[in-house]
């Protein structure tokens, strides 16, 4: 549901820094070896949105 601003947020227009996309997409990678094996695709989306949460 979210993915689409997500990859909307990322385009040039936006002058994202390009590390921050990087370090984004590894962070996602990361979390796919992590889940590996779990069928829910939900639960990883969820845990993709809440790493981009702030600290509190």
């Amino acid at each position: 549901r979210h993915w689409v601003g997500i990859a909307a947020y990322c385009q040039p227009e936006n002058k994202v820094a390009l590390g921050f996309v990087e370090s984004l997409n590894n962070k996602i990678r990361v979390m796919q070896r992590r889940t590996y094996g779990l069928r829910d695709e939900e639960y990883l989306r969820l845990k993709v949105l809440t790493s981009m949460l702030p600290q509190i």
